[in-house]
């Protein structure tokens, strides 16, 4: 293996590692920041809540109680089951959107078919470049189109990992994807080879494609990795290269035996000097890296890049490296296989072009039963997922759906020390905080999650303010029990609303459909649509999802229990 080639691998290697390192460290000191401020109590004066010499009878409990916060609270007994809650009128200056255009699930379908096959024919045509580029280097200008047409089948693989991401596949269902490309891989090159060699090949295609799918795969297996680590990756790279930049001048200052060299080796010993020469050349690196780290929540934030896009440009952009390290015995030439990068970044522009004026689609609040993690990330997974590419989605913040919601913005405002400012301490801040809500497509088609940060004492003042600007609520209460007196006001503001079209609910076995009916009693006869729905598999991800499509406020589907 060429010097070059491995410095490379090893700088790859490395920001993997320390990407995955720092990703699992944000998500975990992060859910427990957002735990603190969640329960952190306030003044009244800055609450805007009733004091305690005020309170109003049947008024509804902290946040925690109800399912969507992550306070001490969490999950206590609060209330009596059943009772009556007037909903709080709404924030000053929140006033309600208009009204959306219709979207339904055809619309829904397509639109998922259309991205699908844009990051498809995006993969293809990236592959292409890189499979041309690289066969040209490597045979010096000669061109094969049956050897290109193997490379481009063998280097598309990076697409399986894409669309598992966008969608949500499992990682069993990713890892049989990849291991069935490279069936198909290897049976086409034996059968187009002039000499087969399967052995030869086996070996060429695990050379190939094998190590790239190692750090895809470690980066984007766990929920931690996959929404914060491809954020991280420039600058963990950035934080590798030092590294391998203060090795290089520890090599020069051993060729030459420096004095001052010789001299703190003696005092402090060889390992600590070694060590140093890797670690100390961070400091240097440490500003500009924090800049760019800034620099890439301000462009997520103005919409200059976005989630996808982010995705788009770790695999391939490692799967581009790693090519490149092969090729780099090629001299300079070997870097031209970075060139197809440009395709993302074009297509970012397109999409921004395409867009920018495409009109506001639905937005869906979303609301839950607290301490059932598994169970609402698997209904994000299965459902919001899909609704993104139709409409908005809103809701109060939680630590359940941490891995799921986190933005750009929010990562580095937690490493700035600004988390705390995300919050909305008073009730006066409610209509700034959803002023500031992005409402418009991304470049890649897909709508963002807007998200609600709230203490105990303010949650219930967001709420009636989301509820007037959604267009339709789609509710998990499976396990709710008469106690989750917080999700009891939040169905009985739900049934008072005045714009919402329809609250899909779901329920199960486990659900208390008396307290839950008792709730929502008063409701229009349309207004609640009851769903049981014990898990979501694929079958009942599209029966939800069909159900949160409404042609109109006065066209609704059929209300009653699905």
């Amino acid at each position: 293996m060429a010097f070059v080639e491995a410095k490379l691998i090893t700088a790859v290697v490395l920001a993997v590692l320390l990407s995955m390192v720092g990703a699992w460290l944000i998500a975990y000191r992060y859910r427990a920041a957002m735990r603190r401020l969640m329960s952190a109590p306030l003044p009244p004066a800055a609450s805007g809540a009733p004091s305690p010499g005020d309170a109003v009878p049947g008024a509804p409990p902290p946040r925690g109680s109800a399912g969507a916060g992550a306070g001490p609270s969490a999950g206590a007994s609060a209330g009596a089951a059943g009772t009556t809650v007037s909903p709080l009128p709404a924030a000053p200056g929140v006033r309600p959107a208009e009204p959306r255009a219709a979207v339904s699930a055809a619309d829904n379908r397509r639109a998922a078919w259309l991205l699908t096959g844009v990051l498809i024919g995006l993969s293809l045509l990236i592959s292409a470049s890189m499979a041309s580029i690289a066969h040209l280097v490597m045979f010096h200008g000669e061109f094969s189109i049956r050897r290109v047409a193997i490379l481009v089948v063998v280097q598309m693989w990076p697409v399986l990992p894409v669309l598992g991401i966008v969608w949500r596949w499992s990682r069993l269902r990713i890892v049989t994807l990849l291991a069935a490309w490279f069936v198909v891989a290897f049976g086409l090159a034996l059968w187009r080879s002039i000499t087969p060699d399967p052995t030869g090949i086996l070996a060429f295609l695990a050379i190939e494609i094998g190590p790239p799918m190692l750090l895809i795969a470690a980066l984007y297996f766990g929920n931690a990795t996959r929404a914060i680590a491809p954020w991280l990756l420039p600058l963990m790279f950035g934080f590798a290269f030092a590294s391998l930049v203060g090795g290089e001048l520890l090599g020069f200052a051993v060729e030459r035996h420096l004095d001052l060299l010789v001299r703190v080796t003696g005092g402090i010993g060889a390992t600590p000097v070694f060590l140093l020469a890797f670690v100390l050349p961070w400091l240097l690196a440490w500003w500009p890296l924090r800049a760019l780290g800034r620099a890439l929540g301000r462009a997520y934030e103005r919409k200059h890049v976005s989630e996808l896009g982010m995705v788009l440009a770790a695999v391939w952009g490692l799967s581009m490296l790693y090519q490149w390290s092969g090729l780099s015995r090629e001299g300079p030439a070997g870097a031209l296989v970075l060139l197809p990068f440009g395709w993302i970044v074009a297509a970012a522009g397109w999409g921004t072009v395409w867009f920018r004026s495409a009109p506001r689609g639905p937005t869906l609040l979303v609301l839950r039963v607290f301490q059932h993690d598994a169970q609402v990330q698997n209904l994000f997974d299965t459902v919001i997922e899909r609704w993104r590419v139709s409409g908005n989605t809103v809701l109060i913040a939680g630590t359940d759906l941490l891995e799921r919601t986190l933005g750009a913005d929010d990562i580095f405002a937690f490493l700035d020390g600004r988390l705390s400012t995300r919050f909305i301490a008073a009730r006066a801040d409610v209509a700034a905080h959803i002023a500031a809500f992005d409402w418009l497509r991304d470049h890649d088609g897909r709508y963002r999650v807007n998200e609600c940060y709230c203490h105990d004492t303010t949650w219930q003042d967001a709420l009636a303010a989301l509820v007037e600007r959604s267009d339709v609520v789609l509710m998990d209460l499976r396990g709710f029990k008469a106690r989750n007196a917080g999700c009891a006001h939040e169905l009985a503001t739900l049934a008072r609303a005045a714009r919402i079209a329809r609250v899909v609910v779901l329920v199960d076995a486990e659900t208390d459909r008396a307290a839950a009916d008792l709730a929502s009693h008063g409701a229009p006869a349309d207004r609640f649509v009851w769903v049981d729905t014990p898990r979501i598999d694929r079958r009942h991800a599209h029966r939800v999802l069909r159900q949160l499509f409404v042609p109109s406020r006065s066209a609704a589907a059929n209300p009653g229990r699905a």
